[in-house]
């Protein structure tokens, strides 16, 4: 009946600032897992989320997986 294709996806978002940043606290790059609706957006997800490694509000862009 209906198409078996999950809306809501689970995706990664990524620091943008991390790998560029040389001087951060400790190593790393900072990750977050979040929902979101494939219908209401289709284009890749970006939020601005706290990263520990750099100490600053930074802009996170949805990966592949």
């Amino acid at each position: 009946m209906g198409k078996n294709k999950d809306v809501r996806i689970t995706i990664t978002l990524e620091c943008t600032n991390c790998p560029q940043n040389k001087l951060k606290r400790y190593p790393g790059i900072s990750r977050y897992t979040t929902q979101k609706n494939r219908r209401n957006t289709p284009n890749r997800l970006e939020l601005k989320k706290f990263c520990p490694h750099c100490s600053l509000h930074t802009l996170h862009k949805e990966i592949k997986k």
